[in-house]
This record gives C-alpha cells, structure tokens and sequence, in this order.
C-alpha cells in the first residue's frame, strides 16, 4: 500500500536528485533535497485539508489529481508562475523573462520579491476565506469547544466570513501604505495593487468554491435519487447513470484543489528564494516536496485516516488561518520559514495527539457501559 501510494514520489525523487547532480554536482543535489523538505513541512497541512476533498471523489479523479494535477503544481506553479510574475511586474514579455531566470538570477530573485505583496495578499485572502468558512460551520464534532461553539453561533450571520475577510484586506492595505509612507520606501503605490490583489483572491475563492459546492450537492440529490431511478431504468432497459453530473462535480473540486495548492504553494516558492535564485533548482526541489504532499493526500484518503482522527482536519484548519495571517503579515514584515512551518506542524501534531485522546476515552467509556449522551460529550472536543 505504501510503496503503491508514494511509488512516485520515490521515483521523483531519484531523477530529481540525479537530475540536480548531473545540473550543478552535488551542491545543487543537496539544495533540490533542502528545497523538497521545506515544501513538505510547508505544506502537510495542504495535505490533510486536500484528503477532506478528495475522499468525495472516484478512484479516477484521485489518479487525475495524481498525475494531471502534479503537472499542473510542478511546471505551472513551482515553474511557470515565477517567471509569469517576473513579466507581468517588470512589464517584459515570458521569453525575456525566462532568459532573465537563467541568465540575471539577481535581478529576477528580486523582481519575484517586489511583486511578493500582491502575491501575499492573493494567497492570504484565499486562505483566510477557507479558515474563516470551516470555523464560522456549526459541526457536530468540535475540537477547540471553547472557540468553535460561540463562533458557529456567530457563523448563522449570513455573509460574515465575506465581511470579516474584506475587513482584514482594508486594514492591510492601509497599514501597508502608511508604513510605506513613514519608511519613505517606494511601495506605497503598492497600496492598491495589494487591495485588489486581495480582492481577487476573495472572488477566486468565492466563484471556484462556489461551482465546486453546488456541484457537489446537486450530485449528493442525484445520488439520493438514484436507488429508485436505477430499478426502474433497469426494468426499462434505459439505465443512464448521472455520469455527466458527476464529472461536474468533480472537474470543480479538481480545480478548487488546484487553487487550493497554488495559494498554499505561495509561501514555499518566495521561501525558496531564500535557499536559491536558481529557478532549475527550485523546480525540481519544490517539484519533489508536492509529489510527496500529493501522495500523502491520497494515503490519508485511502487510509481512513481522517475518519480515525477526527481533529486533524481542525488542526489544518487552524494551520491554514495562521498560514493566511502569516503571508498578509509578511506583504510588511519578512517571517523566517522556519517559524511558518512549525506553526503548521504544531497545530496539526496537536490535534493529531487529540483524537488519539478521543480515541481513548471513546474506548473506555465502551468498555464501561457508559450512555450515548456521555459519549457524545467525550467525541465533541477539548
């Protein structure tokens, strides 16, 4: 199970590292190893919240997540969207760009981190909005009671999380250009472009979301329709199964998934920078790090892993909303990687070592007779 699930991350790995040492000897070798592990500690959170989406979907999806979906992480987002960065804010047309990569990795190393504001607050708002969605939901199994039952109360105000987030990205921008102001630096033209940067990761989340979950609960209606349909259509001889709904349903959670893994990827490409500017390195360590989260996802789907340890999707929740508050922080304040990466650790370990408590405790109130009220009091949270 194991090898068939990471069998190519391993294989990955071998010609990503090979491919390093055959580039630039063996000190490109150990930055492409330094690299995939800061995209791994960066992003297990990514994971976890990818595997409560993905278990709704077919077996076929999950190889499309796979295999079409690397190649959109690999090349499109630890590849392509630097260099699409660098043209689009140096104005310069994609093939001046790459020669820039290849050729000015300074210049290019410091065109990336200019547009790093606009590139925080696409992510950040994306992020904030899915914390902000998870927390505000009245659920029946609570990790963090004291947080989460007073916050669903609150989550029954039509639109709060919308209000709560474009409050967040008005209070950045404004901040952001009053301490451009007092510095004197440049940035404060950069005000703007962080507001409407925000904005559109705000509508992203909301349109991508949005088609994902209508789809999802128009298939949920047809599937619960289909046991009555199905012995008639049968009898009839005109079985027609509600195959094109489901692709649907799940060609919009594939690309939620995929704006999910590119706002979570943010911070691993601008934190690569701090490791190398070299952009050939930096596609095949962070290429590395996200064929290891992807089979993660599908281990923890095909696992059960999320149903055994119920407060590892909380964890990641909570992760995902320092993540957000992190990158919104750093459009002023630069944060060390390493600090990002444990807070995600933490929070994840935390719940993990939870439902391990839960998991207890629900054993040994079975092992002594105790009520059904008793024992939904014990699997409802700290």
């Amino acid at each position: 199970m194991l090898l068939k699930t990471f069998g190519w991350s391993f294989a990955i790995t071998a010609i990503g590292l090979v491919a390093a040492a055959f580039y630039g000897g063996w000190t490109a070798f150990g930055i492409v190893a330094i690299l995939a592990v800061l995209e791994i500690s960066l992003s297990f959170d990514n994971a976890v919240v990818n595997a409560g989406i993905l278990k709704k979907m077919s077996a076929f999806w999950q190889k499309i997540f796979l295999t079409v979906g690397v190649l959109i992480a690999v090349f499109g987002m630890r590849l392509v969207f630097p260099v699409v960065i660098v043209a689009i804010s140096a104005k310069i047309g994609p093939i001046d760009a790459v020669d820039l990569a290849l050729n000015d990795k300074d210049k290019y190393q410091q065109l990336v981190t200019d547009a790093h504001p606009s590139i925080a607050a696409f992510g950040g708002m994306f992020l904030l909005m899915i914390f902000l969605d998870f927390i505000f939901e009245d659920r029946d199994i609570q990790w963090l009671r004291w947080i989460e039952r007073p916050l669903a109360k609150l989550g029954k105000v039509d639109m709060l999380s919308v209000c709560i987030a474009l409050i967040v990205l008005l209070i950045t921008s404004f901040t952001f250009a009053v301490h451009a102001h007092q510095h004197g630096g440049g940035h404060a033209d950069k005000a703007q472009t962080v507001l409407i940067s925000g904005i559109a990761g705000l509508i992203t989340y909301m349109v991508v979301g949005g088609l994902s979950g209508f789809f999802e609960d128009r298939l949920e209606e047809e599937e619960e329709r289909s046991h009555e349909e199905e012995e008639e259509a049968e009898r009839t001889g005109k079985k027609k199964p509600a195959v094109v709904l489901a692709g649907q349903a799940a060609f919009f959670m594939f690309l939620y998934l995929e704006v999910l893994d590119a706002s979570f990827s943010f911070d691993g490409v601008i934190g690569a920078f701090a490791i190398t500017n070299d952009i050939v390195l930096m596609a095949l360590g962070l290429g590395i790090g996200a064929m290891y989260v992807r089979s993660l996802t599908v281990y923890l789907v095909r696992q059960g892993t999320l149903d055994d340890y119920v407060y590892l999707e909380h964890g990641a929740h909570y992760a995902i909303g320092a993540l957000a508050v992190i990158l919104l922080v750093t459009i002023q304040y630069q944060i060390n990687e390493v600090i990002t990466g444990l807070v995600g650790v933490v929070l994840i370990g935390w719940s993990f070592w939870s439902s391990v408590r839960r998991n207890k405790a629900l054993a040994a109130a079975e092992g002594k007779g105790t009520t059904s009220d008793e024992k939904t009091e014990v699997s409802s949270g700290v």
